[in-house]
């Protein structure tokens, strides 16, 4: 697997590239099912579990990294471009879940 990370501080982005040794449409499906996203999106010890996913172009994933014992870590997702079998693009949306998670 190849992987770059780049960070633009001056517009608060982050851009990861990463390249799979596996079929295309397996790639895909990992990115954009969420029961398939869940089973590898969180760094271990912590497993991902999404409540809500709308893989469409504004469509929103809402999810949680739950650690061992538990504890959950809310976060939302925004799809702002798709290229199918090519790319995705999303932003966090932490303004988004501050007003879910208080009311």
């Amino acid at each position: 697997m190849k992987m770059e990370f780049i960070v633009d501080k001056q517009t608060k982005t982050v851009s990861i590239t990463k390249e799979f040794a596996a079929q295309l449409s397996l790639v895909w499906d990992a990115y954009t099912q969420a029961e398939l996203l869940d089973q590898w999106w969180a760094p271990k010890p912590m497993t991902s579990r999404t409540k809500v996913m709308d893989f469409t172009v504004r469509g929103r994933r809402f999810y949680a990294m739950v650690s061992p014992e538990g504890n959950e870590r809310w976060a939302v997702q925004k799809y702002t471009s798709i290229t199918p079998k090519t790319e995705a693009q999303l932003q966090n949306l932490e303004e988004l879940l501050e007003k879910l998670t208080r009311g």
